[in-house]
């Protein structure tokens, strides 16, 4: 593994080249019109993964996006890693926030920006990197299984079946995965946890059509006012949800458990002064990190309805919209969530209004435990190429899919992330730094090469 360093001094522009390649197909998978360009990315990945050495490699149609999926075998006696990933980004709106073409990468200030670049193209190029070094220098120590889908983005809704219709394909002893961040740059963390998520959308509607609000207005209830009162009501002075037994299965972290996060370096100031906020906001009694980590939250991602355009148009709309997330942490199912805010929003509403509420989709919390061949095998491995081990970390994001692999498959994962905070994931200028991108190909195969000693013993 010594010559590691060596091999991507001798190949980086040629990385660099080779994901700009993947990142400029624009993989949009909420987006019908860029259902084209999912079969490009997926068949564009298994030629990739092909040439760094696999023996084969498929894309498999779904009843969405297709599952790009690739194997090296070396022996069957061997363990196997199971490497996830996937290649579908967030839509790019609003562009003009954008310094450059979101679809068009460019390096500045030793960092990548692009739709992508670290949420997850960058990130599961890694891997294939990294597994093209192990091969082309004979060191790859255990078999590999890829399997990287196009539908993460929107909550993985096909990836369940294909893990249960191709249970045998991907037998595996643990999925390993990029997808996730550490403290900072100079400090590597392990992703111990993950929250769940319950995404649904609201449609509250008044008058059967757009009315003049000169006319109408006071004696006519407006949707979108109703509409911000009902959210507004969702949670109290101490930022607390109010949907009624919201909280009945969280599970209360110990206070050991939380002074043992509490050592995770954090700096609030630093914090508000990089998102430009003066104070942070979240529930009573918890610290921001815990907010991120140990507590569910509810947020309001979007709000429409009326007139948006410009100049002035003065009505009272029919219909006001809203979509609203819950992030949910490990013991709390998603779909109970779900059901428990569409009878609440819909018994709160006011008798001059009709509700609709859709569930649009959702996932399970995940926790991984540090005390497994699997956790020290990725503890070790950022020692070695960090010079100083990582901190476990509960990440306030969602990976729906990570929870249901360990039910179908029956193996745990393992949160690899080379990300940071201000790589500004899902918003304008998302970016990822060169020194992440390198170093995640470096730290990589010491994974696999710990990995496969450890089993051993």
């Amino acid at each position: 593994m010594d010559t590691v360093k060596n091999y991507i001094e001798e190949n980086k522009q040629r990385f660099l080249d080779e994901l700009f390649d993947l990142i400029r197909i624009p993989s949009i998978s909420s987006e019908d019109s860029h259902k084209d360009d999912m079969y490009k990315t997926a068949e564009h990945l298994k030629a990739g993964i092909l040439a760094a050495g696999a023996d084969k490699a498929n894309v498999y149609d779904t009843a969405g996006h297709p599952v790009m999926y690739a194997e090296k075998i070396i022996n069957p006696d061997l363990p196997t890693v199971l490497v996830y990933g996937h290649y579908d980004v967030q839509p790019v709106d609003p562009l003009e926030l954008w310094d450059s073409k979101p679809f068009e990468p460019e390096v500045r200030d030793g960092k990548i920006y692009a739709r992508g670049a670290d949420d997850d193209k960058g990130q599961l190029f890694m891997h294939v990197k990294a597994f093209e070094y192990m091969i082309k220098t004979d060191q790859l120590p255990c078999n590999v299984k890829f399997m990287i889908e196009g539908e993460e983005e929107i909550g993985s809704p096909n990836l369940k079946q294909f893990c249960i219709d191709n249970k045998e394909m991907l037998k595996s002893d643990v999925i390993l995965v990029s997808d996730t961040g550490m403290i900072a740059k100079d400090i590597p963390s392990i992703t111990a946890g993950l929250r769940g998520l319950a995404y649904m959308e609201v449609e509250v509607t008044g008058p059967n059509r757009d009315l003049h609000s000169g006319l109408y207005g006071g004696a006519v209830a407006n949707p979108i006012n109703i509409l911000c009162e009902m959210i507004n009501s969702l949670t109290d002075e101490n930022n607390h949800v109010t949907i009624p037994e919201f909280y009945g299965d969280v599970i209360e972290v110990s206070d050991e458990e939380r002074a043992e996060m509490a050592k995770a370096p954090f700096c609030l100031e630093a914090y508000k002064k990089a998102l430009d906020i003066s104070e942070v906001h979240g529930e009573a009694g918890y610290t921001t990190s815990e907010h991120l980590g140990i507590r569910p939250s509810l947020d309001v991602n979007g709000i429409w309805g009326g007139y948006t355009g410009e100049g002035a148009k003065t009505v009272i709309p029919s219909k006001a919209y809203a979509k609203i997330s819950m992030r949910l942490v490990p013991n709390q199912n998603s779909d109970k969530i779900s059901e428990l805010f569409a009878k609440h929003f819909e018994a709160i509403a006011p008798k001059c209004v009709k509700v609709k509420v859709t569930a649009l989709h959702g996932g399970e919390g995940y926790v991984s435990p540090t005390d497994t061949p699997e956790y020290q095998a990725a503890h070790n491995a950022y020692a070695t190429t960090f010079g100083k081990a990582p901190i476990p970390v509960r990440s306030g994001g969602s990976i729906p899919i990570i929870a249901e692999f360990e039910q179908i498959l029956g193996v745990k994962s393992i949160l690899m992330g080379f990300g940071l905070e201000s790589d500004a994931i899902h918003a304008p200028n998302e970016n990822y730094p060169l020194f992440n991108f390198y170093k995640g190909i470096e730290t990589i195969p010491y994974f696999f090469k710990n990995y496969v000693e450890l089993k051993r013993k």
